[in-house]
């Protein structure tokens, strides 16, 4: 009998640099140290674009981020959020904790769509948007719009299912899901999608359009987009991170400047009068160190961090260091970014 040689690889070689280095990434939730919110700690290898990856996970869970402190320095990503639920409580839901767990965990390492949904089903109640076709809308707004897109819609034989928009600076963004009217189905004849579209940039198109600085809008940013076969798939929070998508990319920031502020507040020197309540952001610049500093000061709300780190990733700018605190109903970020 022959006998057959090879060489020897031991089993825990593939292990070795976590053996060494620990963990690609360690989720940990605190209930003991704050008495009225959870501490989400986030110890992670950095890669572009985990700050609102992690974000996302939580936005998903209507969690309300009433502190964090953040900073990815070199290669290591050192997150703490503070964090209540819906009702202004601490998590102390299991099913909950674990997939705030499993989610950041699949989120900073490889891929792993079928563990993370079996954590996301128990849940989520979502609808299943595999049976709509999505639409993307931008363009410039007017009164009549939205009645007009649906009487154009009704007129194609197609049903409005699910539709998010958002307008600002005279700017219009909307994500919809439609079907067909007399089947319920995804619509994916490419010449009846072709047909819808036709219909909905003349609607879109029809106005004399000017901008808030005075200007005549151009047709490029009137436009139709994203038609994708009914298989849109995500959160609530996916949807808005596609809006802010669209909305940048009709330039929504252009329009009126506005009266900049003299200078940053702390969130313990606001006095009760009004116009101390207004939103205000500064950017001071530190070009010999090649970063900026960002300051926000707002009314606080859901979602507030999400929209924050979305617009700033958007930009193209990396967020080293950043912290949050909110007081009495008003929010206070600062962040210190970079370009990419």
């Amino acid at each position: 009998m022959k006998k057959v040689c090879w060489p020897y690889f031991d089993p825990d070689f593939h292990n070795l640099p976590e053996r060494i280095y620990g963990p690609v990434c360690r989720v940990s939730l605190d209930n003991e140290t704050s008495e009225d919110c959870t501490l989400v700690k986030v110890d992670s290898v950095n890669k572009q674009g985990l700050l609102l990856e992690v974000i996302q996970v939580l936005t998903d869970m209507n969690l309300t981020i009433t502190k964090c402190f953040i900073s990815s320095d070199a290669e290591w990503f050192m997150d703490v959020f503070h964090v209540k639920d819906e009702n202004g409580n601490k998590l102390t839901d299991q099913n909950a904790i674990n997939y705030i767990q499993q989610a950041i965990g699949t989120t900073t390492g490889p891929p792993d769509s079928t563990r993370a949904n079996a954590y996301a089903n128990n849940i989520f109640e979502s609808e299943n948007h595999s049976e709509h076709t999505t639409i993307e809308m931008t363009g410039t707004d007017r009164p009549g719009l939205f009645s007009e897109i649906s009487a154009a819609l009704a007129d194609l034989q197609c049903n409005i299912v699910e539709a998010h928009a958002w307008t600002h600076n005279a700017r219009l963004a909307c994500v919809a899901q439609i079907s067909d009217q007399s089947t319920d189905a995804p619509i994916d004849d490419p010449r009846r999608l072709a047909t819808i579209e036709d219909h909905l940039i003349t609607v879109l198109r029809a106005t004399t359009a000017v901008s808030p600085c005075g200007k005549e809008a151009n047709n490029q940013e009137v436009k139709t987009t994203g038609f994708l076969g009914g298989d849109y798939q995500g959160t609530m929070t996916n949807v808005e991170r596609r809006l802010h998508q669209l909305m940048l990319s009709i330039r929504d920031f252009d329009g009126p400047n506005l009266r900049p502020a003299s200078s940053p507040r702390t969130p313990f020197a606001w006095d009760a009068e009004e116009e101390c309540r207004k939103t205000a952001v500064w950017i001071e610049s530190c070009k010999e160190k090649g970063y900026s500093m960002v300051s926000l000061e707002c009314k606080d709300r859901p979602r507030l961090m999400f929209d924050t780190v979305c617009t700033l990733t958007d930009m193209q700018y990396v967020i080293f260091h950043a912290s949050t605190h909110c007081h009495e109903g008003y929010a206070f970020q600062r962040a210190r970014r970079n370009e990419l």
